[in-house]
């Protein structure tokens, strides 16, 4: 399953959303491992390419169009705040600990507006994948995420933000630098091993991030949209972070998702790489991470 091509626009209406509570753990984050954050630091930095820096890409990704790389471009200033990152994606064990806290999340609970049918669709009620707690949870929807880092009393990271910390430190093309994309550095569709892997098999980068590329695609807090010309102080495509209440339930417009997964390509792996789902769009190859 490759995410070469970019998803083609779909506008889904929603049903109107209903208004809950979210039960909250004692401590943030479920279990250990998957709690863990890692601090960011923030500044000023440039996201997007130059139409210039097209045909070298094109060549390091042995790719013809130049299309694929139009939505990373115009290259742009953008200052952010310091923030903290989960050092893993959100795993089945701690998704788990959500839907058992607040029962209408439950894949045979959940509202038939908040996901497209394939809702933990590998789940049997509340049980997760046998032999996969330390998995990263897929199958879950943008809403399903804003709800569990809400719960966790976290957000979901922005746009920038998960690049930033993507980055790792660094300027280059993966989190790791420049060096190609490979086995030993990633799951990825090279990896040969078609579906989702442990959390932190492959090495962290200079954050102490894992997964930040391969493994899973993550869903962050941004609304679907080209990038602006103009400098920008901590942006949030679509406004709003969704950090409390139940606005999120309202969002109908595509969201953002960063990172690339264990069936994509090494361009989908690029720090810089974006791509799309809508707010219902749970699938097998997409999960999140928390920030705050």
């Amino acid at each position: 399953m490759k995410m070469l091509t970019r998803t083609l626009q779909l506008l889904l209406v929603l049903m109107l959303p209903v208004a809950f509570v979210l039960a909250r753990p004692a401590q943030a984050g479920g279990d250990q491992r998957g709690g863990e954050m890692a601090a960011v630091p923030g500044g000023s930095f440039e996201i997007g390419i130059d139409a210039a820096e097209v045909p070298r890409l094109k060549s390091v990704f042995g790719i013809n169009s130049a299309r694929l790389f139009e939505p990373e471009m115009p290259r742009h200033s953008v200052t952010i705040d310091s923030f903290y990152l989960d050092k893993y994606p959100v795993t089945n064990a701690q998704f788990r600990k959500f839907i058992e806290a607040n029962p209408e999340w439950r894949p045979d609970r959940i509202a038939g507006n908040l996901h497209n049918g394939n809702y933990l669709k590998q789940w049997t009620g509340a049980n997760s994948p046998a032999g996969k707690p330390d998995h990263p949870v897929v199958n879950v929807s943008w809403y399903a995420a804003v709800a569990y880092c809400q719960w966790a009393g976290k957000r979901l990271p922005t746009e920038a933000e998960w690049e930033r910390g993507a980055r790792g430190g660094l300027t280059g093309i993966y989190p790791w630098g420049d060096q190609p994309v490979e086995k030993s550095r990633a799951n990825y569709s090279g990896s040969g091993i078609g579906t989702t892997t442990t959390v932190g098999t492959y090495p962290a980068n200079g954050y102490g991030l894992y997964d930040m590329a391969g493994n899973v695609w993550q869903f962050v807090a941004d609304e679907w949209q080209s990038y602006p010309a103009a400098a920008q102080k901590n942006p949030v495509a679509g406004g709003d972070r969704f950090t409390d209440g139940t606005s999120f339930l309202e969002v109908k417009t595509r969201r953002v998702i960063r990172g690339g997964s264990w069936g994509g390509d090494p361009v989908n792996l690029w720090v810089e790489y974006r791509d799309s789902h809508p707010p219902n769009g749970a699938q097998e190859f997409v999960g999140f991470r928390c920030a705050k």
